[in-house]
Formats: C-alpha cells, sequence, structure tokens
C-alpha cells in the first residue's frame, strides 16, 4: 500500500467506532507473535481518545490502519507510547513509523518534561524507536508505579515478570530522557551497528527467561542443561 494514501494523525471522537477492532487486533497479534502485551478494552481505547492521547492511522477511503496511545505514570513523570498496533494487511509498509513518530511527537509536545519509554519484544520496534532517540535500559530506569505493571498481569508472561522482581521480562525496555539523551543519529547508528547483537538478546532472553517454566525432567531439572552463553548486552538486562 502505499503511504501516501494513509493519512496518520492524531484520533477524534468519530474514531471510536474503530475501538473494538484496535483491541481485537491487538489480541489477535499478540497470540500469532506467541508473545503477551496488556490487553485492552474498546472503553479504554475511547478514554484514551477522548483524552487527545491517540494517534490513528486511516486509508483516504476510512479504512482502519493503525494506532497507538499515551498513557502517564509516576505523576506524569514518565510517558509510555503503548499499543502500536498496524492491520495485517498494512505492515511492512512503513505506517508503523510514522505512528510512532506521530505520537512521540504528540507525547513531547503534552509532556515536554516527561521521560518517554516503551516496552518491546520486536526487533522492528526497537529499531523505530532507536531512529528516535530511544536507548537500550534496565526495568530499573522505568516507571516504578505499581499501576503500570498491574497492566501487565493479563499478558501471558506476567509469570516470568513476577519471578524476576519486575527487573527483567521476555519485552526490552527503551527510553527517551528529554533532559539526558543522544541525538537520534547517534541511536540509530548504535543500534544499525549492534543489530545482530540486539537480536541475539532477544533470543536469548526468551531461552533464558522461559527455561525455568519448561517440563522438568524426573531429576528436578530443567531440560536443555548446560552452561549458558552471555549475550552481547547482557550488563543491560541482569540475565
Amino acid at each position: 500500500m502505499d503511504n501516501q494514501e494513509i493519512i496518520v494523525r492524531v484520533a477524534t471522537p468519530d474514531d471510536k467506532k474503530y475501538s473494538t477492532l484496535i483491541t481485537e487486533e491487538m489480541e489477535s497479534s499478540a497470540k500469532a507473535r506467541g508473545t503477551g502485551i496488556a490487553k485492552r478494552s474498546p472503553s479504554y481505547i475511547d478514554e484514551k481518545i477522548d483524552e487527545g492521547k491517540a494517534v490513528i492511522a486511516l486509508t483516504r477511503s476510512g479504512e482502519w490502519v493503525g494506532f497507538c496511545y499515551i498513557e502517564t505514570w509516576s505523576h506524569g513523570e514518565y510517558v509510555a507510547n503503548s499499543g502500536l498496533i498496524v492491520a495485517p494487511a498494512f505492515r511492512k509498509s512503513g505506517v508503523a513509523k510514522s505512528i510512532k513518530q506521530k505520537i512521540f511527537n504528540l507525547s513531547r509536545q503534552k509532556y515536554p518534561e516527561a521521560k518517554i519509554f516503551g516496552l518491546t519484544t520486536g526487533l522492528a520496534v526497537m529499531k523505530i524507536n532507536s531512529d528516535l532517540g530511544y536507548e537500550p535500559v534496565t526495568y530499573s530506569e522505568l516507571t516504578q508505579d505499581d499501576a503500570f505493571w498491574a497492566g501487565c498481569k493479563s499478558c501471558v508472561n506476567y509469570e516470568i515478570l513476577m519471578s524476576k522482581d519486575r527487573k527483567n521480562c521476555m519485552c526490552t525496555a527503551m527510553l527517551f530522557d528529554p533532559k539526558d539523551h543522544y541525538q537520534p543519529e547517534e541511536t540509530k547508528k548504535y543500534f544499525k551497528e549492534n543489530a545482530k547483537g540486539f537480536e541475539r538478546l532477544l533470543r536469548f532472553k526468551q531461552w533464558k527467561l522461559l527455561r525455568p517454566f519448561l517440563k522438568r525432567d524426573s531429576n528436578g531439572q530443567s531440560n536443555g542443561g548446560g552452561s549458558k552463553p552471555k549475550s552481547l548486552l547482557h550488563h543491560l538486562f541482569h540475565l
């Protein structure tokens, strides 16, 4: 699909007609990837739209293309650009990057002093975040607001998160700090130079964090014993 036929803008109340479709696609997409996301209801999407904290992408004919919204935590000290979703027919078209750019700009406009963070299990989203100036960080640099972490309860990986005392999980944490950050050109270059390392890290996290939850053998040992190779970015995530 030609991106020129897609409009990316701040969502308006008229766009609430897409809320059920958006939440259904969020859930089905997570299931298809075999990863978990915190579930959101259509009424929650409606609320974000009414607050002017959502970005939507539509074709000129009104077909829904994508969506993302803003959440605030720790009394506005932290902002999350959450729920990024693109309709299957429009994936790999570049629209996800356009949506992320728009929601990032909206976040900076509404909360210029806030730290903007995100959690993702996907390398493609990590690249988009890097292009915007986000850096990979440990979970300790994110909001410690209990309400934020409570939103992970509906995620299939919540047990892993809690087993790690909220210090690690399947997602990778990324942060943009307006008071102390690299320029997008620098973070973009860093990601490009270390893309293979990040890809190995994601696979390593999946293997390392899932291992304790795999079926144990008769001796009480997890399947697939042996020493564990350390990832290039091991120190960032306390694995």
